[in-house]
């Protein structure tokens, strides 16, 4: 199975750790960002994986290489230039999944135990152009489900800003993208003429007439670690309770 990590951000949160290194690099309970979605990544049984690279390319490639690639087979996909978001991310790594078979998305900045086998065979099962891992947590923004957990739109409460992208039926869900998905290779098909989007602009557009639907969880850990409080909060909580990454 294939996966990418999201790993070109800037990590402009996480300052002033990432005035020195890339976000993917920062550590956690010893353990950096990137071995942990790629130790996770293989656990599960994605054995290829892809990494998108901007800042600090060149020491997230040293690192993996001096980690030997962590046994198992890694690409990069350098955005040399400027970061091209997620969607325009993938867009450029998409000569990757040239199996014919759904891929996993995964940024590297989220730390969870979500069962990433169980949550890929759901996507097997709807057959679903795409699945997003989801939450019922307070965020500023949030993806519309309608009730047949398909997506049907975006909000952002605080500047009051709504997409619908299907008729509204019945009272829409509310729920956060956890920034895990997966996608099935029909996706390629759907990109839009532009080299810099984001995957919600790419999952709204798909809304419209492609099945997107949501993969609720719940009861794992979900930690966001894109700011340094946060990191140290999740650091706090994991040593506490003795969890593990994966």
């Amino acid at each position: 199975m294939k996966a990418m990590i999201f790993a070109a951000g800037l990590g402009t949160r996480l300052k002033p750790l990432t005035l020195s290194k890339p976000k993917a690099l920062v550590e956690i309970n010893g353990q950096t960002l990137l071995a942990i979605q790629i130790l996770k990544l293989k656990a599960a049984g994605f054995d290829e994986i892809i990494i998108n690279v901007h800042h600090f390319a060149d020491e997230i490639i040293q690192y993996v290489k001096e980690n030997n690639y962590f046994g198992t087979k890694i690409e990069f996909s350098i955005e040399k230039e400027k970061p091209l978001d997620t969607g325009g991310g993938l867009k450029k790594a998409s000569w990757f999944f040239d199996d014919g078979k759904p891929f996993l998305l995964h940024n590297v900045d989220v730390l969870t135990n979500l069962d990433l086998n169980k949550f890929y065979n759901f996507h097997l099962e709807k057959k679903a152009t795409a699945t997003l891992a989801v939450r019922n947590r307070q965020t500023s923004r949030y993806l519309l489900f309608d009730e047949d957990n398909l997506l049907a739109g975006w909000e952002d409460v605080n500047k009051n800003e709504k997409i619908l992208t299907k008729e509204k039926s019945t009272e829409l869900k509310c729920l956060a993208f956890s920034g895990i998905s997966v996608l099935s290779p029909e996706v390629f098909e759907q990109f839009p003429d532009k080299e810099i989007f984001s995957l919600i602009e790419l999952f709204l557009n798909l809304s419209k007439n492609k099945n997107i639907i949501a993969f609720e969880d719940n009861r794992s850990y979900w930690f966001d670690v894109g700011t340094v409080e946060k990191l140290k909060a999740a650091e706090k909580h994991l040593s506490l309770f003795k969890e593990k990454f994966f």
